[in-house]
């Protein structure tokens, strides 16, 4: 499980390493809530490509390992006491935003500017991608219980409108 202490653990490292990343999926939720709403299996963290190097030398130091590669759309690792952290490359435009690679290579995922935002987790300020953006990635499949979860919390604090 990765608590919100957790969470920050790895922001703080992250930080450390002057990496800049942004967190999606439940914890970018709840950072955008504001608060817990829900248990957390992992981290999934945005960040810049050409950072990586810095991202892995500095979690792999907190002994991180690499569990999963799939790059160039994400990777994972894992630390000694189980927390994840579920990592995206983003290659920025002049503009803001970005673009992840997908398994489509002809249709990469696209983050507008406006995708990055602030948000919090236990009282602490954390960069994390917007309540559109996190709409945007909650489509085209079966939602988990987690999933529906998710977008009821956004639909409850936000009004914005889900696909489920």
């Amino acid at each position: 499980m990765m608590t919100a202490d957790g969470a920050l653990s790895v922001l703080s490292l992250l930080r450390r390493a002057r990496a800049d990343i942004w967190i999606g999926g439940g914890w970018g939720i709840d950072a955008l809530i504001g608060e817990q709403t829900r248990d957390h299996r992992d981290l999934d963290l945005m960040h810049r490509q050409e950072q990586e190097s810095a991202v892995l030398s500095v979690l792999a130091e907190a002994g991180f390992v690499e569990t999963l590669d799939w790059r160039p759309v994400r990777f994972v690792m894992r630390a000694p006491d189980g927390r994840e952290v579920d990592l995206h490359p983003l290659l920025f435009t002049e503009d803001g935003s970005a673009n992840q690679a997908s398994l489509d290579p002809s249709h990469p995922f696209h983050y507008p500017a406006s995708a990055f935002v602030t948000g919090s987790i236990a009282g602490t300020p954390v960069p994390c991608l917007s309540a559109e953006q996190q709409v945007h990635f909650h489509q085209g499949y079966e939602p988990a219980d987690r999933d529906r979860h998710d977008m009821a919390q956004l639909r409850r604090v936000f009004g914005v409108a889900t696909h489920f």
